[in-house]
């Protein structure tokens, strides 16, 4: 059996303001937001975990210019890095269906979506509040990834509870900052376990001082979720790789480096 390979695809930035990314914390200083989504090259297939967000949607529906990607950081532009393309992956995860870890999903034209089935009644149904974060449904299907291509028609696989999907592959729920989020773990043969805490928590900061991020549906259980993440850290070892962290990106492997 081949042993997993994991490589992070590097989708761009976003920023925001401090006060965004802590909640209740007072400044309005401009803030970087890297994005990336995590392939899993496995045994039992081609996994991808999130896939960032679509820069013309986030142009026309979030914030004109307030996002950079270029054309090697779109999901097409990343497989390509790594000699694949979009029909070869065999899973995409969502931790969440948020505008920046989705946007990517529809390049993957032959996957089946696995998310929490609260998250996909979330998506279906967000309270008002929810519905600017919701904004990009393209996950959906229903359109062509490019001109006079196939249509996109995912197939989605909902679970619950905390589950592992292939061997070493870990899904955790971590709700709070919405309704059916989960965190990812991978267990690898030559090193500590990676735990993507998706947007769990944001930022090594956030975990340190427990600031939620701005983002959230109940605030309570997302608190909860964050002292979860530093309990399973410590149960497995893991590293902690954190969703939207400037300071800690820079130091992440990212493709066409692979981790194994």
């Amino acid at each position: 059996m081949k042993n997993t390979q994991v490589a992070l695809l590097d989708g761009g930035e976003m920023s925001a303001k401090e006060y965004q990314v802590y909640w209740n914390y007072p400044s309005e200083k401009l803030i970087s937001m890297p994005t990336y989504g995590v392939l899993i090259d496995h045994a039992d297939g081609r996994f991808m975990f999130d896939t960032g967000f679509d820069l013309a949607h986030f142009n026309k529906a979030i914030a004109p210019k307030g996002a950079l990607q270029s054309q090697r950081q779109t999901i097409p532009g990343q497989l390509d890095l790594l000699g694949l393309r979009g029909s070869d992956i065999n899973y995409v995860i969502n931790s969440h269906y948020h505008f920046d870890h989705c946007g990517g999903n529809k390049h993957c034209t032959h996957a089946t979506t696995i998310c929490h089935k609260c998250e996909l009644e979330a998506a279906a149904n967000p309270e008002p509040f929810e519905k600017f974060v919701y904004s990009d449904r393209s996950f959906e299907g229903g359109q062509a990834t490019a001109p006079d291509l196939e249509i996109y028609t995912p197939r989605f696989e909902t679970l619950s509870g905390d589950q592992e999907i292939a061997k070493g592959v870990h899904l955790f729920e971590t709700p709070g900052h919405t309704l059916g989020h989960y965190s990812l773990m991978l267990e690898l043969s030559n090193r500590r376990p990676m735990l993507f805490t998706a947007d769990a928590c944001y930022t090594q900061k956030g975990l340190d001082t427990m600031m939620l991020a701005s983002a959230h549906v109940d605030p309570v259980r997302g608190y909860k979720s964050m002292l979860r993440l530093k309990e399973i850290a410590e149960k497995y070892d893991a590293e902690i790789f954190f969703a939207h962290d400037a300071e800690n990106y820079g130091r992440y492997l990212k493709a066409p480096y692979w981790y194994s």
